[in-house]
């Protein structure tokens, strides 16, 4: 359970952002609260989805009510202060996380992957996953989770896989993955007092473990393939082709489950479990077809054939023709081209090219930007900004050029989107494309698919 669901804020609208950091923050409270400091780095993205389902089928839920408390500032937050999710729901996703971060670090010993096979680092690694195997089943009981079901789990993986015959079911691989995930999923239904949800969310965690084996062995095939690992996929002669149709089939069948679910906000549940899901395949093995994007342009148009269109039209529009070479401050023109042979003027004496923005708020070419720091400023500054986290997180001024960027996290978080939007599968709302990342808005629907 870790890496699968990594949600976009452009795909998210701003409520299911701030319930998704109030989940994120959380986790890491809850963490740190019941298992110490060190426990924090076992916080994942998908450990979040428990304490999403215990909230989702709460009564009476509504963001911002008993289930949510103020935590105080934290650099990760840009030292704000925050709303973060609290209860049995943050604490079962705690122990889970916990568990399974015990049982990575476990397997990376056994394997001796990385500085791992260093005897000094194998035994203090063993320590630590002995301190959480306890921690987290002691503060899962008191939520009424037995952990065991995980660690038995993942000690049946490693048997299942010395004794798989050749050519078998890569389905025996991933069986004990779904049974640990079925098992989390549908304690969630105890917590919030939803009987009536324990077989359907069992379902969906079933596939969601299912879901994430798979993919991580398609992820690490071809490293494996490299070290001599064992693989899943190459052990049991799975090509990827049947492994992307069990991946899609799985994020199906976890739709499908999810309509038997009785939630009683099922906004933020849909889009981790019915889409981030799929596009967590669409990163491992690709989009199957891109859609058009919605917004202004025509069915089946490529993007470098929407641009080319969009320039054109752009030229035309300004210019009376199309092939007429564009003069003039438009931003958006391309350059001319030059003589291969002749380097283009450059210099401070050199006339500025008509494509570099010019006029009031842009520095000339060659200038350095206004307010400069020196170095021994600048590296104070940027020292100060960094152990504070600014530089990540929040929008700031440059430590060395005082010009404004956006953090670090917020330039990233774009980069697995694609090149076309693509609105609610549901209801078709919120296409509206960001013009430098290819994001959509989020949706805010909830409903089905």
């Amino acid at each position: 359970m870790f890496g699968i669901i990594r949600p976009c804020r452009h795909r998210l609208s701003e409520r299911l952002q701030a319930s998704w950091m109030a989940h994120l923050c959380g986790l890491c409270l809850a963490l740190r609260d019941d298992h110490g400091q060190l426990a924090r780095t076992a916080t994942n993205y998908d450990g979040l989805i428990i304490s999403v389902l215990v909230e989702a089928q709460a009564a009476g839920h509504t963001d911002g009510g008993a289930g949510r408390r103020t935590a105080g500032p934290c650099p990760l937050r840009g030292m704000r202060t925050a709303s973060v999710a609290r209860g049995e729901g943050a604490r079962l996703a705690a122990a889970v996380s916990l568990a399974l971060a015990s049982v990575k670090i476990r397997d990376h010993v056994e394997d001796q992957d990385g500085v791992f096979a260093r005897r000094p680092v194998a035994v203090g690694a063993r320590a630590v996953t002995r301190r959480w195997d306890r921690r987290s089943a002691g503060s899962a009981s008191v939520v009424g989770f037995d952990t065991s079901v995980l660690l038995d789990a993942a000690a049946r993986q490693g048997e299942l896989e010395r004794e798989l015959p050749v050519g078998g079911s890569v389905l025996l691989v991933t069986e004990p993955t779904e049974t640990a995930t079925a098992a989390a999923f549908a304690h969630t239904a105890v917590l919030a007092g939803r009987p009536g949800n324990e077989a359907p969310l069992a379902e969906a965690g079933r596939l969601f473990g299912r879901l994430a084996h798979l993919l991580d062995a398609a992820e690490d095939q071809e490293a494996d393939a490299a070290s001599g690992a064992w693989n899943p996929l190459d052990a049991t002669g799975t090509d990827r082709a049947e492994a992307e149709r069990l991946c899609r089939d799985a994020v199906h069948g976890i739709r499908l489950a999810l309509r038997d679910v009785e939630l009683t906000d099922r906004a933020l549940v849909h889009i981790l479990l019915a889409h981030e899901t799929e596009r967590a395949v669409e990163r491992v093995f690709g989009r199957p077809g891109h859609a058009a994007c919605r917004v202004g342009h025509e069915p089946g148009a490529t993007p470098t054939d929407q641009q080319q269109h969009g320039h054109a039209q752009h030229s035309h529009s300004q210019h009376g023709h199309p092939d007429q070479v564009a003069t003039g401050s438009n931003p958006y023109q391309s350059p001319p081209r030059h003589d291969p042979g002749q380097a283009p003027p450059q210099g401070p004496g050199a006339p500025v090219p008509p494509w570099v923005p010019q006029g009031p708020g842009f520095t000339p070419p060659g200038a350095p930007p206004p307010n400069r720091r020196n170095l021994l400023a600048g590296c104070a500054a940027w020292a100060l900004m960094g152990c504070t986290c600014q530089l990540l997180c929040c929008e700031h001024n440059h430590p060395f050029s005082g010009e404004r960027r956006e953090g670090f996290c917020a330039r990233n978080e774009c980069c697995d989107c694609g090149n076309c939007c693509d609105s609610c599968q549901c209801c078709g709302e919120n296409a509206q494309c960001c013009n430098d990342c290819g994001c959509c808005d989020g949706c805010d629907c909830g409903c089905d698919c």
